[in-house]
């Protein structure tokens, strides 16, 4: 078989550039560069006096974990795009056949910035970025959570009841540290509600509970350019209203507040108000009595701003595939800050090729 030559490779990449390779224009867009103090500060690599194989450059792996989170990769994965994809390598900065990050690299340099807890400081890094750029938490703020779905365990009777009473997995496992070692111990159970369909006859069915196992995102989006300003992972029986005060920021122009009806309750209202906001959170259908009108009309004013979170969600669900591979909620939040960032990147693209053609 004939082999391509610089030329053909040059004239390969140029095409992909004619068709507008997204990972370029992202490269465009973004200032990696501008995460390099952050990572430098957090992984506090040696100067190479003492020898050994020098890391690969920690922009470039922000970069793969960044294109990992894209397209919920897996490392083992991750090793052979990197090589596989001339798109890729072109926005990692590796020529064609030089050594690229394996499973293992890409595996401890994201646990390494975990362990240092600066995957926050990283994507507080690109939300001052977005601040320098005049995007500014415009137009209040829409508060939501969703569950991200992790693999379901199979425990006992008596294992669930270790796990609900703080075990971790050592201690509940001492014998089989290798099955220890796959058994999420933070993930808990949930029930998801859905609406079911009506009858024939026009009557509504009862909502149906779908029993999920995962981790809860809970955030908040500026209502203006619908950029998540703040995140928080948690096991997913966290109930979503005891999140308000954790996701709800300070630096939005606006004050308002959109939430569905879980974040309503006497203590989030004065919390609230309390710090100069004003609450569009949902009302709830007063018990054994049909919803006022007033109040339904209230509801589907506030659901038309309210649903614009649930964009975010089904862009992380459906088209990167978010789902929790890894076992314990300090990798699970890792995993759901990388997505974050890697969804306020696309939603960068989107205004700034909006800007360019409007």
């Amino acid at each position: 078989m004939k082999q391509a030559g610089l030329f053909g490779l040059s004239d390969h990449l140029k095409r992909l550039s004619a068709h507008g390779d997204p990972l370029e224009v992202l490269a465009r867009v973004v200032d990696f560069e501008a995460f390099r103090p952050t990572l430098d500060a957090a992984l506090g690599y040696s100067d190479g006096k003492q020898g050994g194989r020098p890391p690969y450059d920690p922009v470039t792996m922000l970069k793969v974990l960044v294109l990992a989170a894209q397209n919920n990769v897996a490392d083992a994965r991750m090793e052979y795009l990197i090589r596989d994809r001339l798109s890729w390598l072109r926005f990692l900065g590796f020529d064609l056949g030089a050594p690229t990050p394996d499973a293992n690299t890409i595996r401890l340099f994201r646990e390494r910035l975990t362990q240092a807890g600066a995957l926050d400081d990283v994507f507080a890094a690109f939300d001052r970025q977005l601040k320098d750029r005049g995007y500014l938490p415009m137009g209040g703020q829409i508060v939501d959570a969703t569950l991200v779905a992790a693999p379901k365990q199979r425990n006992t009777d008596a294992e669930k009841a270790a796990v609900k009473d703080g075990k971790v997995a050592r201690e509940i496992w001492p014998d089989e540290p290798a099955k220890a070692a796959q058994k999420d111990t933070d993930a808990r159970w949930t029930l998801k509600f859905a609406k079911a369909r009506p009858t024939a006859d026009g009557r509504q069915q009862p909502d149906i509970a779908i029993p999920s196992f995962g981790y809860k995102s809970s955030v908040s989006i500026c209502r203006a350019f619908g950029f998540i300003r703040k995140g928080k992972t948690t096991d997913g029986a966290r109930f979503d209203g005891r999140m308000l005060r954790d996701v709800v920021t300070k630096d939005n122009t606006a004050s308002d507040v959109w939430a569905d009806t879980a974040y309503r309750s006497q203590s989030n209202e004065k919390w609230l108000k309390a710090q100069g906001r004003v609450s569009r959170i949902h009302r709830r259908k007063p018990r054994g009595k049909p919803m006022p009108e007033n109040i339904r009309r209230g509801n589907a004013t506030k659901s038309k701003v309210r649903a614009r979170v649930e964009h975010v969600f089904a862009h992380q669900k459906a088209i990167m595939g978010l789902f929790i591979r890894t076992i314990g909620i300090k990798r699970a939040e890792a995993k759901i800050t990388l997505a974050n960032l890697a969804y306020n990147m696309h939603r960068l693209l989107f205004h700034e090729r909006r800007t360019a053609t409007g």
